[in-house]
C-alpha cells in the first residue's frame, strides 16, 4: 500500500506544476535560486557565442537563452519588477526570432 501512497504524492506534486498558482508558489519559494540559475544560463549562452563565434550551436544558444528569459520573466512578474519584465519580455521576443532564424524558418 505504501507504493500507492507514493504514486498519489507524485501525482499531487505533478498537479502543482500544471496549476499556475502552484507554480507561482514554487517559484516564489525558490526565487533566488531560479533567478541565479537564469542569470548563469544567460552568461553561459553569451560566453559560448563569444568563444565559438560563427561555429556556435546557434539553435541551442537561442533555445537556452529564451528559456532563461522565460524563467527570469516569471520571477520579475511575481516580484512586480516592471523594468525586468520589459527586459526579459524583449529577450523572449528576440529569442523567438533567433530560434526561427536558426531553424531557417525566418530569413
Amino acid at each position: 500500500m505504501a507504493h500507492g501512497r507514493a504514486d498519489e504524492d507524485l501525482l499531487a506534486r505533478a498537479a502543482i506544476f500544471c496549476d499556475h498558482r502552484g507554480m507561482n508558489i514554487f517559484i516564489s519559494r525558490h526565487i533566488k535560486t531560479i533567478e541565479m540559475t537564469g542569470v548563469l544560463m544567460r552568461v553561459f549562452s553569451f560566453s559560448l557565442v563569444s568563444w565559438m563565434g560563427p561555429k556556435s550551436p546557434f539553435m541551442f544558444v537561442w533555445v537556452f537563452n529564451t528559456t532563461d528569459a522565460i524563467m527570469l520573466m516569471w520571477c520579475s512578474t511575481l516580484k512586480r519588477d516592471n523594468a525586468y519584465m520589459v527586459l526579459n519580455g524583449f529577450w523572449i521576443l528576440v529569442g523567438i526570432v533567433g530560434i526561427l532564424r536558426a531553424g531557417n524558418i525566418l530569413h
